[in-house]
């Protein structure tokens, strides 16, 4: 007959809370289902324009269906509701694709600044990951401009990234979903993890890394206007090494015409800084560049047979 007495414990939770933050943001944090045949992947979108319906994700998630036939790409929103989605346009060069549905009256996502966050801010990562839609996770910026290189997973995506760094646990199938700051303003599209294992497949080892927002509003009006993104290449292909003293990025070969080759840049040039930020390796190089414009100019300092010169380089596009 023993009855155990209730109690009615007050809950807070205050503006700016994960749960408060979750609450407002996941409506605008969408499932990506893509079928090609028997095979299938999930992925994770947010809604840039509720209006118009256009969902941004990254390329890695939905390249395979793009111009397959039979392929079907579908949105599954907070409330178990689908809708079929086509593709506007994707660009590898940043793992970002831009889809599209036909579903009026979304909830659209509050994009934040890429300036306006510092490490050590909290954060909260939504998404889908290994499918289990409308996962919430916590953590903070671990660190900001950390140049990642993305392979391509299966797909054509080939892109370095300036990314933010994250300690809130990030796992396949988070790819497109949002980085929310304590504002509840998306601040980046998770898109990669490290891995002990080599390859990206693994569990989250607390090292996730998110396109910065500013780059992800940049690209996305790109696709929605012209189906595709514009980039500046400065024509090298370069990898990273090391005297001992220096890091830097050698050239391995120059792209003939290219804005590297008509500033006279050689093969075994080694850049070590672009403008005068330095560049310690060829993944910092293609982050610099892929930071300004075609047609801009920009200083090179490169150390050629021993010593230090600068040369003065126009960048293309790519």
């Amino acid at each position: 007959g023993t009855q155990l007495s209730e109690v009615d414990p007050g809950v807070s939770r205050a503006p700016g809370s994960v749960a408060d933050i979750a609450a407002r943001v996941m409506p605008a944090v969408v499932s990506i289902e893509v079928r090609l045949g028997n095979n299938g992947a999930t992925g994770s979108g947010v809604v840039i324009e509720g209006a118009d319906g256009y969902i941004v994700t990254n390329n890695h998630v939905v390249s395979g269906a793009d111009g397959v036939e039979g392929a079907e790409i579908r949105a599954i929103f907070e409330d178990g509701s689908g809708s079929a989605a086509r593709i506007v346009g994707r660009d590898p060069a940043s793992d970002l694709a831009v889809l599209k549905v036909e579903k009026p009256g979304l909830v659209t996502a509050a994009l934040g600044r890429s300036g306006s966050i510092v490490v050590g801010d909290p954060v909260v990562a939504i998404g889908s990951p290994l499918g289990l839609a409308g996962t919430v996770t916590s953590g903070i910026v671990s660190a900001l401009d950390r140049p990642v290189r993305l392979s391509g997973e299966g797909s054509d995506t080939n892109a370095v990234i300036s990314a933010v760094q994250t300690d809130a646990p990030i796992n396949p199938g988070n790819s497109g979903g949002a980085l929310v700051d304590a504002s509840g303003a998306v601040i980046g599209i998770n898109t990669a993890i490290a891995s002990l294992g080599g390859g990206g497949q693994g569990g989250s080892i607390g090292l996730g890394f998110a396109i910065p927002i500013d780059t992800v509003r940049d690209i996305a009006e790109q696709l929605i206007a012209n189906g595709e993104a514009v980039h500046a290449t400065l024509g090298v292909n370069a990898r990273t090494v090391t005297d001992g003293n220096r890091n830097g990025a050698l050239v391995l070969n120059v792209e003939p015409g290219s804005g590297a080759d008509q500033a006279g840049l050689q093969e075994r040039d080694t850049i070590i800084a672009v403008d005068d930020e330095p560049v310690a390796s060829s993944e910092e190089l293609v982050v610099a560049v892929d930071a300004r414009t075609p047609g801009d100019q920009v200083t090179l300092e490169v150390i050629r047979g021993g010593r230090s010169i600068e040369v003065q380089a126009t960048l293309g596009q790519a």
